[in-house]
């Protein structure tokens, strides 16, 4: 693979994370003596090509403070807003203040993402970089049978038909955009109220193309406590081996 370009990074790490259960934010659990966001980070601190790294915190964490890794000199520490899109658009702003350009590569990965590979990462900067979209995701594509629920149907819900698996992706993180080309969009979002749920869904409501990398199915976000103990296996399996 030829060379890849230098990119910065910003870490959503606001979020509290309350489907997981835990007395503490999920990304501050601590699996192998680390925390989940320390691994999630661990992903891109060592690659020559990053630039800086904005990681957002709510301005009530207490433990942020507390991490080796708040004291990494590629790391920034910038506040969270009230949303994922806020916080997201406040880094990047941060991100603008530490020298960065509007044309700079920018990659925004979920703090409890810590399963990624590298492969898949090198895929990603090198795709996108290589292409005419305005940026581009790793996503994995839909194994399984998917069904649309009856509208109305929460309760007990019932099937209205079967979608086409075929053309459906599973979306994933990071996702990789130019710094003025995100932060454009995601004002734009903002002001319209739109329901942003990543970042992809800010550019493709601009009306721009976004390029879909095909990465692994098991870059998972832990979002429940099973995904939990499926990453401590996998820790441990690979310190085993």
């Amino acid at each position: 693979m030829n060379a890849l370009p230098n990119f910065w990074l910003i870490i959503p790490a606001a979020g509290i994370g309350t489907r997981m259960g835990a007395s503490l934010p999920k990304q501050y659990l601590t699996v192998a003596t680390q925390t989940i966001l320390e691994h999630t980070a661990d992903c891109f601190l060592t690659l020559p090509n990053l630039l800086g790294a904005v990681i957002a915190t709510s301005a009530q964490d207490s433990y942020w403070p507390t991490l080796a890794l708040a004291q990494h000199p590629k790391v920034i520490n910038c506040l969270g807003g009230k949303e994922r899109a806020d916080t997201v658009l406040l880094a990047l702003k941060t991100l603008q203040s530490h020298g960065a350009l509007a044309d700079d590569w920018v990659l925004v990965h979920d703090a409890a993402r810590p399963n990624l590979a590298q492969n898949d990462l090198f895929k990603l900067l090198y795709e996108v970089s290589q292409s005419n979209a305005a940026g581009g995701i790793l996503a994995y594509r839909a194994k399984d049978t998917l069904k649309l629920q009856q509208p109305n149907t929460q309760r007990l819900a019932s099937i209205a038909k079967t979608i086409d698996r075929s053309v459906i992706w599973h979306a994933l993180t990071p996702q990789m955009f130019r710094l003025n080309t995100l932060l454009e969009c995601l004002e734009y979002a903002l002001q319209k109220g739109l329901n942003i749920t990543d970042e992809s869904s800010a550019i493709e409501a601009a009306g721009l193309s976004v390029r879909l990398v095909e990465g692994r199915s098991d870059n998972y976000k832990i979002t429940y406590p099973e995904d939990l103990v499926i990453f401590q296996q996998q820790l441990a399996s690979t310190a085993e081996s």
